[in-house]
């Protein structure tokens, strides 16, 4: 069943129950929810959670879930983090229709609210400096302080901002406030800053306004006026729910949405900070948003992720209200079962040692085939040419090798995958002493198959080497070296950034991926899972980016726990 299908899932969850009973009650007769980024970088797989969330509930309820863009910042936003966040939604598997929509939609009615506000008395111009704002907050403990100026007018406080619509101010001189309590003991609710004038052009705007909403004011309201039943958020938001609640309860407004906070994703290995990674993209210690290395959506698009991985992965962890690190490799093991069932497996070679087989025709080839799956016949098969001279991999050969050992070594027998048994005659090394060739007999008799019933303990991958594609190979690994790169606060997080993150080679593909598109995943038979570069495999130019090893380290995880 595919996850369009609207069905509802066997894991509950407590925002699962809470529509339920929502829908049961006859409180909604339909679902709305909304996905609000900030335009403000790339989105990320803490993202993607949510967006599994938002719009997975819409699905399943037969609702809708709109995408919103919180563009209330345009000194970080630009049109490239909209255009990328839409691409990232899409490639997840959701659609959002004709739902589009950005908090700069409503920033006529919001100042409309804003005046509606101060017009009953419950919002202010403050004309303290920052620093004095935070002063007269008070702390924790501390009761806050109401400012000199709360007292201000209706009439003088609507004189003041609309002068400050008309940009008559500096920036940072003056802010409208909401009145609620300095004395609230949720400091959110000590006379939050509704606007605050700042001269920055807006990226769908323009130069049209020099002053812009909070969040909390631009966000509940959106809500509202988009007619959203239930607010997902994360727990950061826990605090500002009663102001939440308060914006839409002293306005005009057409539905009254509940916020309901549920825990963010936090990854071993992993660090989740836009603020952070906007940092390495910065700093050049990656290559731009969508490096392979990156936790966003996009960078893992680039890896070789599959959307399947990252939806199946997001339904698994399920939906907390209490905040827990979630070990990378469960990631992993999503991915690795998405791509072994849905991957064909081909041959690459990646560091080659050159086989000939003296007692084959010189000149000569031969196309063998070979399936593309085991245990999917659907998947076809494809043509492998065999030859004199074969590329295997350098670790597939011992000279001496230990008792263990049963890959090829002098006067071993071993078979080649899809092809037939060879024997290793001869080593032949540089002036060095490193070998650069083995000298091999095989058995015509043997091909596809066993040789009078001779058993060999290993089956080899090779690529023949006249016909063997070169490939720029693209070896990834995690970005840090350590599971909380941001847990030691006398460090830097960059300081845990792993070296060996990436190595790029030369390698051997077989003919069959001389043209392989963009985003094509395979599986390097007994090496791991690889996909060619979304920007940079060009025909017979093959680029490829090892997605994920073989072996997977999640039972291992798993077995630990019990």
């Amino acid at each position: 069943m595919s996850h369009h299908e609207a069905a509802e899932s066997d894991v509950s969850h407590f925002i699962r129950d809470i529509i339920r009973e929502d829908l049961a009650t006859g409180k909604h007769t339909r679902i709305a929810t909304r996905f609000p980024p900030e335009p403000n970088g790339y989105l990320h797989i803490g993202h993607a959670k949510s967006i599994c969330l938002n719009f997975g509930m819409a699905l399943e309820f037969g609702g809708t879930c709109n995408l919103r863009m919180d563009d209330t910042n345009p000194t970080k936003e630009n049109v490239e983090y909209v255009e990328s966040i839409q691409r990232d939604v899409r490639w997840l598997g959701f659609d959002w229709g004709d739902r589009l929509f950005f908090a700069s939609d409503y920033f006529g009615k919001l100042y409309n609210y804003a005046e509606d506000l101060i017009r009953m008395g419950k919002a202010y111009v403050c004309s303290l400096s920052a620093e004095e704002i935070r002063e007269y907050r008070g702390t924790l403990t501390e009761p806050g302080k109401n400012s000199p100026y709360r007292d201000r007018s209706v009439e003088e406080n609507l004189d003041l901002f609309r002068r400050m619509r008309a940009g008559e101010f500096e920036d940072g001189s003056m802010v409208l406030r909401a009145k609620i309590d300095m004395a609230s003991s949720n400091i959110t609710m000590r006379d939050p800053t509704l606007y605050r004038i700042r001269r920055a052009h807006h990226h769908r705007t323009g130069d049209a306004w020099c002053m812009y909403p909070m969040y909390d004011f631009a966000h509940g309201l959106s809500d509202a006026l988009e007619g959203i039943t239930h607010s997902l958020c994360t727990l950061e938001f826990e605090n500002n729910r009663p102001l939440y609640d308060w914006f839409v309860s002293q306005v005009e407004v057409p539905s009254r949405p509940r916020q309901i906070e549920f825990a963010r994703l936090e990854l071993t290995y992993t660090v989740m900070s836009k603020r952070k990674l906007l940092r390495l993209v910065e700093e050049g210690l990656v290559s731009g948003w969508d490096d392979p290395r990156m936790p966003t959506i996009a960078g893992m698009r680039r890896r070789g992720f599959t959307p399947a991985s990252l939806r199946n992965f997001s339904e698994r962890i399920g939906v907390a209200k209490r905040n827990s690190t979630v070990d990378v490799a469960m990631l992993e093991h999503a991915l690795r079962e998405d791509l072994n069932a849905t991957t064909p497996r081909v041959m690459a070679v990646l560091d080659p040692i050159r086989v000939v087989i003296e007692n084959y025709p010189e000149g000569q080839f031969e196309e063998l085939e070979a399936p593309y799956h085991p245990e999917d016949p659907a998947m076809g098969s494809r043509k492998v040419p065999f030859s004199r001279e074969l590329y295997i991999e350098r670790e597939d050969f011992m000279e001496d090798p230990p008792k263990k050992f049963f890959r090829l070594a002098p006067g071993r027998e071993v078979r080649l995958r899809y092809a037939y048994y060879i024997t290793c005659k001869e080593v032949v090394k540089d002036a060095e002493g490193r070998i650069i060739e083995l000298i091999c007999t095989y058995d015509p008799a043997s091909r596809g198959g066993t040789a009078d019933g001779r058993k060999v303990k290993a089956t080899l991958h090779w690529v023949s080497a006249p016909h063997a594609i070169p490939a720029e190979v693209r070896l990834y690994d995690r970005l840090f070296t350590v599971p909380d790169p941001e847990g030691d606060k006398d460090k830097d997080f960059t300081a845990f950034l792993n070296p060996e993150s990436l190595k790029t080679i030369v390698g051997y593909v077989e003919p069959a991926l001389s043209n392989a598109a963009p985003e094509y995943r395979v599986q390097f038979e007994r090496i791991g899972y690889f996909v060619a570069d979304q920007l940079d495999t060009r025909p017979n130019k093959p680029v490829f980016n090892r997605i994920i090893g073989l072996r997977d380290t999640w039972a291992k995880v798993a077995s630990k726990e019990e």
